[in-house]
């Protein structure tokens, strides 16, 4: 029964293999060679000196450790460019005294997804997430440096979900 059981754990291996099927826990299966993240220009009403970089860094960050494909900076497999159209801060909950109990900062990006190599994969598409803090707050500091990292975390997720996961 043993050798019997090693047979069949060999044969799916060997067809595995033969077959290059890929699996992962993220959902990605079809990964590129290589991608291009181009410069993401804040376009908001508000500008946050710095956030564009950072975003772009983080979705290239993000995109590096979550497939095996190699970052480049021109003639990528795939590429992702667009500007961050929102940065806004807005009171979400009231107190008695119709005072705002708590803020909502929301980042939204656009971006513009191009595979080279399959364009019935391109779109163009907004991302949006937001972080919630207490009004008596200021957003500086380690509650802003706490929002920027759920925010971007959340936005590159996201963005990668949509171009390179089968979901």
């Amino acid at each position: 029964m043993n050798t019997f059981k090693y047979i069949i754990i060999t044969a799916i291996c060997l067809a595995c293999i033969s077959c290059k099927v890929n699996y992962s826990f993220t959902g990605i299966t079809d990964t590129p060679e290589s991608f291009q993240v181009n410069f993401f220009q804040n376009t908001a009403d508000i500008i946050e000196p710095g956030l564009d970089q950072l975003f772009t860094n983080s979705l290239q960050d993000y995109i590096l450790n979550q497939t095996s494909a190699g970052l480049v900076s021109s003639g990528g497999e795939v590429i992702y460019e667009g500007e961050i159209v929102e940065y806004r801060i807005s009171p979400m909950t009231a107190t008695a005294d119709n005072t705002a109990a708590q803020n909502r900062l929301t980042i939204s990006v656009n971006v513009r997804y191009i595979n080279t190599k399959d364009e019935e994969k391109d779109f163009e598409r907004r991302f949006s997430f937001y972080y919630d803090y207490p009004a008596a707050d200021q957003l500086s500091g380690s509650i802003k440096a706490t929002a920027f990292d759920e925010i971007l975390e959340r936005l590159t997720q996201d963005i990668l979900n949509a171009s390179l996961a089968d979901w």
